[in-house]
C-alpha cells in the first residue's frame, strides 16, 4: 500500500538541547539539530523508515526548500510539495533532557494564494491514482478556511481513498462533519470537539464512540503518560506504555500515526495496531533523532506494551 501525507503547514525545525533550561538567563546548549519538519512530514519519515512507499504534498516554502529536498531524498520519499513564494516558516524547541521538558516556539506559517491552492487540489487528485491511503496532519495556518480539509477529504472519498486525520480546533469540527475513516485527536483536542470534560477512561471512550459511524470506523486517542485508547465499533483496548525515561516529545503523536497506518497497511488487527502504533511513539520518547530505530527496537517495546480490552455495556449492546 502507497501512502500520501498532506502537510499545509509545514516547518522547519530547529532543536536546542538546554539542560535546566531557564527564563530570563544566560543558557548554555548541549546540543543543537536543524530538521525538515511538521506533522505529515514526520509521519512520512517514520513510514519510510519503516518500508511503505509514501509520497509528500503541502504548501512549501521556495527559498528554503532544500532542507525538505535533501530530506525526502534521504529517505526516498516522493516530493509533490507545491511550492510558493517565500520561506517555509521556522519552530524552536527548546529540549531540557534532564528535567524531560520541551518547550516550543511554532511560529505562523504564510497563507498560500489562490493558484497555490489550487494546484495542491490538484495535486491530491493526481496523487490519488496511485496512493490508497492519506494521511492529513497538523493545524491549517491562518488564511486558509477552517473547511479546507474537509474539501480535501470529500474529494479523496470520492476517489475511494482511505482518509487518516489529525488536526485539532476549527479544522477537526469541520472535518469530522465530512467523516474520515480514522481520526487520533489528543485527550484535549477530543475534549474541544466534544466540548466536555473528559475524566476517566469511561468518559474517553464515550466520546470516542460517539464519532464511530459507517465511515470513519478507528477513532484513536492519545493520552499522555496514560497511553492511548484505540476504538472500533464492537471493541475498544488501552495502549499503556511501560516507564521509559523521555529523553524528547517531538514526533511521538506523529510516529503514534504513523504506527496505526503501518500496521493497517499489513491488516493488522485493532490490538496488533495498538501495540506497534505505541511502540512506534516509545521509539521517539526515549532517543533524540528523527528516524526509527532498528526493527529489533521497534519490536521489543512492542512486548512491553500492555494491551488492555475495555469492557463496557455499550460494548455489549
Amino acid at each position: 500500500m502507497k501512502v500520501a501525507t498532506i502537510t499545509v503547514n509545514p516547518a522547519v525545525d530547529e532543536t536546542i538541547s538546554v539542560d535546566h533550561f531557564k527564563l530570563g538567563t544566560v543558557n548554555r546548549s548541549q546540543g543543537y539539530r536543524y530538521d525538515a519538519g511538521g506533522k505529515g512530514v514526520n509521519v512520512a519519515s517514520f513510514l519510510a523508515d519503516y518500508g511503505i512507499p509514501v509520497a509528500v504534498t503541502g504548501f512549501l516554502g521556495e527559498e528554503n526548500a532544500d532542507v525538505f529536498e535533501r530530506h525526502f531524498e534521504r529517505k526516498g520519499i516522493e516530493d509533490r510539495f507545491v511550492r510558493v513564494p517565500g520561506e517555509t516558516r521556522i519552530n524552536i524547541k527548546i529540549m531540557d533532557e534532564v528535567n524531560q521538558v520541551t518547550t516550543d516556539l511554532n511560529m505562523p506559517g504564510q497563507a498560500p494564494g489562490e493558484y497555490a491552492i489550487s494546484k495542491l487540489m490538484e495535486q491530491v487528485e493526481t496523487m490519488s491514482e496511485a496512493c490508497e491511503c492519506f494521511v492529513l496532519s497538523g493545524n491549517i495556518q491562518s488564511g486558509l478556511p477552517s473547511d479546507f480539509y474537509a474539501d480535501i477529504i470529500q474529494l479523496l472519498k470520492s476517489k475511494n481513498r482511505r482518509v487518516v486525520l489529525d488536526t485539532s480546533g476549527d479544522a477537526l469540527v469541520e472535518a469530522v462533519k465530512v467523516k474520515p475513516n480514522i481520526i487520533k485527536p489528543n485527550i484535549h483536542e477530543l475534549s474541544a470537539l466534544v466540548n466536555r470534560s473528559l475524566d476517566g477512561i469511561q468518559s474517553v471512550y464515550s466520546s470516542a464512540i460517539s464519532l464511530i459511524n459507517e465511515d470513519t470506523t478507528v477513532v484513536v486517542i492519545s493520552m499522555g503518560k496514560d497511553g492511548a485508547l484505540f476504538v472500533e465499533k464492537d471493541q475498544a483496548f488501552v495502549a499503556k506504555p511501560p516507564e521509559v525515561t523521555v529523553k524528547s516529545t517531538v514526533g511521538a503523536g506523529d510516529a503514534m500515526v504513523a504506527g496505526l497506518v503501518a500496521g493497517l497497511s499489513k491488516d493488522m488487527s485493532l490490538r496488533e495496531c495498538a501495540s506497534l502504533a505505541t511502540a512506534f511513539s516509545l521509539s521517539m520518547i526515549t532517543r533524540l533523532g528523527r528516524d526509527l530505530p532498528e526493527m529489533k527496537v521497534i519490536n521489543d517495546f512492542q512486548k512491553q506494551v500492555e494491551i488492555i480490552p475495555v469492557v463496557f455495556e455499550q460494548l455489549k449492546n
